[in-house]
């Protein structure tokens, strides 16, 4: 009892730091509504896509002010209380990578022997059964078939350095599941890549283990068909030669000044209005620019201060689609070499402040493809490098692309290769010299994650077997609507039963409002030792006595007295009346008004004799 000021301390705090955290969800309510208004002045088949483009705009806005700290809208996301599919409906799907297809890719010409084919079978037999181990069950099923022949003899390929000739069944079976799990790791990582720029809030993704299986959540999804061709899609890994971002400066200046003449146009109106420059904020935080948005409307977005090797300048995510339209306009378009495309990094660049940059792609085919593609690549290691702690990346071509590699980076020596995953340039290293063999080495500061993730990406141009969904579920919101007002429903029936049950008990008027105690404390006015027998009479203020000894209480060995079930509101009136020997009787009666659900204290002092 006598630490009831630090309780109600702690619940006063834990009351505060839910009330706190309850803002965050409020405020991205908010901007979410004002997303929707702000869609609705679209033609309703642009209006899925202009709401979260306005929320895309506004991610690293400051929307959230509270005096000692300021909050984006997407901080405010990422510490809004989550509801999940089942609260905020979305889309629940569940995706497998065909380790079958794995399997046939690596045997090559191999895949149409009839013991192959019946090992097939028969794993994929064993598979259905509820093994969970394929690539075993077919090592098995292939030396049944084949009457004892060598798993090598299958897999033996002159592009592949890993498997040679007289390695044992269980030598290539471990090779074999590397590759399995190489081709789910990168198919989990072009998933992830994917969901990241659907711009999707807390999605949840996840591999299942001791299965080929993707877990993937995603809250508050509109489009499911959209989703699922996202999801399913092979990846698409490109190599791309490049111009040098500080050539283009000039061609960058003229797109410039051409959108500013355009700005009164209709044409560029579509993608001024875009930018929600105006609209949201000025803007001053989100760009931190040296040029203005009214002198130099292309420049303000995209900073040519970040210009060098194959980026031409760097932008805040906010910003990427109105540079985007801007980009699209055939008279900017005029301003640049007519060989040149336009492609954003994957993710923003630490050392730019974590903008994206925007890369200078040039396209010399005239089919308009890439002079080379990921299907050459038959392998991707991250390792450390020789010298010094960063790692790096290997790369190994196979007999395909040695000669088209060697060609491509003998005549792009000094310049810049973009490495380019989905439409997103993932790296684009300086080629310092003719590479021959087809054994390449990416170096950089990369840490040894950072490495690996780009192995997975370009370990993703030879995957041969992309993720097939095997099971989709969407949940409406009014299923989400309908647990919450449930959730609430019963949140409102169990405090009525509380209520009855507490009146029941203690009556109507003590039952709904909880009571009061009092604490008499006795002590030594010199020492401040407890006094225990001491007498006390206690009486309400009309004269009514308390309890069940005619108002006589007694101190306990600790000098104290607890009198509980006191209504709240009731003046209490305590009096000592008989003191131990050796003190002086303290014979002033105290008042105290007792207080709902808290214990007040009365200290009585006795001087010694």
């Amino acid at each position: 009892m006598q630490s009831k000021g630090f309780i109600k301390l702690i619940a006063i705090l834990l009351a505060l730091a839910c009330v706190y955290q309850l803002t965050f969800s409020l405020k991205t309510r908010s901007v979410e509504k004002d997303a929707v208004e702000y869609a609705a002045t679209f033609p309703a088949e642009e209006q899925v896509a202009m709401e979260q483009y306005y929320l895309d705009s506004i991610q690293n806005k400051v929307v959230y002010n509270i005096g000692i700290a300021q909050f984006t809208y997407k901080q405010c996301k990422e510490k809004e209380i989550n509801l999940g599919l089942d609260l905020k409906g979305g889309m629940n799907v569940m995706l497998e990578i065909q380790v079958e297809d794995v399997v046939k890719s690596l045997a090559g010409d191999s895949k149409n022997d009839p013991a192959f084919v019946a090992a097939i079978e028969s794993a994929a037999q064993a598979l259905k059964e509820g093994t969970n181990d394929y690539i075993g069950a077919f090592a098995k099923a292939y030396a049944q078939a084949s009457n004892g022949g060598q798993l090598v003899d299958i897999f033996l390929s002159p592009d592949r350095k890993d498997i040679t000739p007289g390695m044992s069944d269980d030598e290539v079976v471990k090779i074999l599941r590397q590759e399995t799990e190489d081709a789910i790791s990168a198919s989990f990582n072009i998933i992830r890549s994917r969901i990241d720029h659907f711009g999707v809030m807390q999605p949840n993704i996840q591999r299942l283990p001791n299965s080929n299986r993707i877990l993937v959540e995603l809250p508050g999804v509109k489009e499911p068909e959209r989703v699922r061709k996202l999801l399913q899609g092979t990846a698409s890994l490109e190599f791309w030669t490049t111009y040098n971002g500080q050539d283009l400066l000039q061609s960058l200046l003229r797109a410039d000044a051409v959108v500013k003449s355009l700005q009164g146009e209709a044409v560029v109106e579509a993608a001024a209005d875009t930018t929600l420059a105006a609209e949201v904020a000025e803007g001053a935080e989100q760009s931190a620019s040296r040029f203005s948005r009214e002198q130099n409307p292309l420049l303000a977005l995209l900073s040519p201060d970040y210009a060098g090797g194959a980026v031409l300048g760097a932008a805040v995510a906010a910003d990427v689609a109105a540079i985007n339209k801007y980009l699209a306009l055939p008279e900017v378009r005029d301003c640049f070499p007519a060989d040149v495309d336009f492609k954003w990094g994957i993710k923003g660049e630490p050392m730019f402040d974590n903008r994206l940059c925007l890369y200078a792609i040039k396209v010399e085919r005239a089919d308009g493809k890439a002079p080379l593609d990921g299907s050459v690549i038959s392998d991707a290691r991250a390792t450390y490098a020789q010298t010094g702690a960063n790692a790096e990346v290997s790369m190994a071509m196979n007999s395909n692309g040695i000669t088209e590699w060697a060609q491509l980076t003998g005549e792009n020596v000094g310049k810049c290769i973009a490495i380019v995953l989905d439409g997103y340039v993932y790296s684009a290293p300086v080629v310092r010299g003719k590479i021959e063999g087809g054994n390449s080495s990416i170096s950089g500061d990369f840490t040894i994650q950072e490495a690996q993730d780009l192995a997975n990406v370009l370990k993703s141009g030879k995957v041969p077997a992309p993720a097939r969904i095997i099971q989709d579920t969407v949940v409406g919101p009014s299923l989400g609507q309908e647990s919450i007002n449930q959730g609430m429903m019963s949140f409102i029936v169990a405090f009525v039963l509380l209520m009855i049950y507490m009146c029941a008990m203690y009556g109507w008027i003590p039952g709904a409002v909880a009571n009061g105690a009092l604490l008499i404390k006795k002590v030594d006015s010199v020492t401040g030792e407890p006094l225990s027998d001491v007498e006390f009479f206690v009486t309400t203020s009309d004269g009514t006595v308390v309890g069940n000894s005619n108002g006589k209480f007694v101190t306990d060995s600790a000098g104290t007295i607890l009198i509980s079930n006191i209504a709240p509101g009731t003046t209490l009136v305590v009096k000592e009346t008989k003191t131990r020997d050796g003190y002086i009787l303290a014979d002033t009666p105290q008042t105290i008004k007792v207080q709902s659900n808290a214990t007040m204290t009365l200290e009585f002092r006795n001087q010694p004799k």
